[in-house]
């Protein structure tokens, strides 16, 4: 007599954490990603009292835990936590990535300026190449992007902020990569751009920074990391007659599906789930 064994496909676990957490996109994107390539895998959301981080990580890796993403306010640690980075995290100072190896180590990667990148040029038709770009803000959001950014070679990269001086540390940390300068919102007068990318948390507050008009030109690109909305920002490029206004939707699906692909080495299209967002958003 045979017995006939049923064996459950081994569904591995995968899961974002940050505080707060619960409106976060993560889950669905990537149970959007598995779906289209057939992978096996559980995504969820955790929520992480601050000054638990590190236990937070120890108890999902416990739990075999293969990979997590990493949201606000715990990058910058989790940098700190991991024992080897990429290039792209080195520089960024932040790590929004994390594969469980499988000797025990944890190996830390940033793909949000990848993601910022990958939408540009998928979904836009927007090239960096030789382009002058200006990046608003200095804080970690503009950190994380500059070194993708940079290595698209645009033809100058300037960095403003309300405080000159951030722009121009941020700068400086950046110079061997490209060329690069930052300024503070005064010295904008009479600056052309071809592409301005909001990196602030102006948006978040309703708010817009002092932009001169005439700053972007005519077949110029205006993007803003938030999505969901219509943000001061995005209102004032349509102002400007601003050719192409985009929200960071775009941008947080690819930084996800570069994730997936450092997870589970598959490619996902992301086009498709784009567009399921979307469609989801304007219900």
């Amino acid at each position: 007599m045979t017995d006939i064994f049923d064996f459950e496909p081994r569904i591995d676990e995968y899961a974002v954490m940050g505080n707060p957490i619960q409106h976060s996109k993560s889950p669905r994107i990537h149970m959007l990603f598995a779906e289209q390539t057939r992978q096996s895998i559980r995504y969820t959301a955790i929520q992480v009292d601050v000054g638990g981080f590190k236990q937070a990580v120890g108890n999902f890796a416990a739990n075999k835990g293969k990979g997590l993403n990493i949201t606000v306010p715990f990058k910058e640690e989790a940098w700190a936590l991991v024992d080897t980075r990429s290039d792209r995290a080195e520089r960024a100072g932040a790590v929004n990535t994390i594969k469980f190896l499988d000797n025990g180590q944890l190996y830390g990667d940033n793909t949000d300026g990848i993601g910022l990148v990958n939408d540009l040029k998928s979904h836009y038709q927007i090239e960096i190449k030789n382009k002058q770009v200006l990046l608003m803000g200095a804080g970690g959001a503009a950190r994380g992007v500059l070194a993708p950014l940079l290595d698209e070679q645009p033809a100058a990269m300037v960095v403003v902020n309300r405080t000159p001086g951030k722009a121009k540390e941020l700068a400086e940390h950046f110079a061997g990569l490209g060329n690069i300068s930052g300024c503070g919102y005064e010295h904008l007068t009479a600056q052309r751009f071809d592409i301005v990318i909001n990196a602030t948390a102006a948006s978040l507050h309703g708010e817009l920074p002092a932009l001169p008009d005439q700053l972007v030109s005519a077949e110029g690109c205006c993007y803003d990391m938030m999505y969901g909305q219509q943000t001061p920002f995005m209102q004032w490029a349509a102002q400007q007659g601003v050719k192409t206004i985009a929200d960071g939707l775009g941008m947080l699906v690819e930084q996800a599906a570069e994730s997936f692909y450092i997870w589970r080495n598959v490619r996902p299209d992301t086009r498709l789930v784009l567009d399921v967002l979307r469609k989801e958003l304007a219900v």
